[in-house]
């Protein structure tokens, strides 16, 4: 199936926002159950529903195209995908030939089984999601995960060349001790930490506005003892970075309910079953599936269009008790 030339417009919102990063859930299965992300007991999608590696590598060629410069493969849990190496390299094929860079966000717990791979295939940083350090604390959180399988990947990670930036999602009364610990360990260890609001996605079974904890208050607690400044280093996405003082670490803080990064956002995700969401917070999408199996990429090109206008200005994130959750689809679906 050659790529489809028919269009090699830029991707540029009815907003004037150019998009240049997309991200890409390879599959919604994972082999966790973190508390604010999934339900316990998940029905995940037949194969049939899931677009074949092929299929999303099309898909991919097609941004590319278009003009996306940054490519993220997320889950789910992204390795849990058989044959996902062979996704990778095909690709990191674009690498310096309109793609900019190709990265993935993992759990780590099969990141020594491909950490090699990765960088061989021309990733060169990945994020890892890491609420807890502690054993116990880690495996409630996950429901049941073995954190020792994420320091595994993390030495494997390192081992291969990859950089690593730890995403942490603040939960009161759950993390909110491990916060500074945690900066202090990942400065020991040459990483980047990135915290994260947690987001009202999916009904997870557990009660959001008790785990809500504002990054506000967190930036306060840190900066009382480590003074931060902020800086304008950038890795594509809505993280906003501050040095730390005495530290070589770089705190990056997503903050989608106490300061929206809406105005600038530069990104598209789409499903493991073709499904273009636009903003990660509103249901409105577009459904590539049907017409890349039915018509090949010269029929998906029309729908690229009528995707960029659909983008929202803003999310629609709220956080109270008695407050739906903004999607039904969890996070898992389109990746965070």
């Amino acid at each position: 199936m050659a790529i489809a030339t028919s269009s090699s417009a830029p991707l540029v919102d009815a907003l004037g926002r150019r998009i240049s990063y997309l991200r890409i859930s390879v599959t919604d299965r994972c082999d966790l159950r973190c508390r604010y992300c999934m339900s316990e007991r998940m029905q995940f999608l037949p194969k049939d529903q899931v677009l074949s590696l092929e299929e999303i590598a099309l898909l991919a060629d097609l941004f590319i195209a278009r003009g996306i410069t940054k490519i993220r493969l997320t889950g789910g849990e992204p390795l849990v995908r058989r044959d996902i190496g062979e996704l990778v390299r095909r690709i990191g094929r674009h690498l310096g030939k309109g793609l900019d860079e190709l990265t993935l966000t993992t759990n780590a717990t099969r990141l020594d089984i491909h950490a090699q791979d990765l960088f061989d295939a021309g990733v060169r940083r990945v994020n890892v999601s890491l609420d807890s350090r502690d054993p116990a604390r880690f495996a409630d959180v996950t429901r049941g995960g073995d954190v020792g399988r994420v320091f595994a990947g993390l030495d494997a990670a390192r081992a291969a060349g990859l950089a690593v930036k730890i995403n942490m999602v603040a939960l009161k009364g759950i993390n909110d001790d491990e916060i500074l610990p945690m900066l202090r360990w990942c400065d020991s260890q040459g990483l980047d930490l990135s915290l994260i609001e947690t987001m009202p996605l999916g009904d997870t079974g557990e009660d959001r506005t008790d785990q809500y904890l504002p990054l506000t208050q967190v930036v306060d607690d840190i900066a009382a003892i480590h003074p931060l400044t902020p800086i304008a280093h950038r890795t594509g996405g809505p993280s906003r970075y501050h040095a730390v003082e005495g530290m070589r670490v770089r705190l990056g803080l997503i903050t989608p309910l106490t300061r929206n990064f809406c105005a600038d956002c530069n990104r598209i995700r789409m499903t493991c079953e073709g499904k273009i969401f636009m903003c990660l917070g509103h249901e409105d999408h577009v459904d590539f599936k049907a017409a890349l199996r039915e018509g090949g990429l010269d029929a998906v090109q029309p729908l690229v269009d009528r995707a960029l206008r659909l983008k929202p200005a803003a999310h629609d994130f709220r956080i109270g008790a008695n407050t739906p959750a903004a999607t039904r689809r969890h996070m898992s679906v389109t990746g965070g």
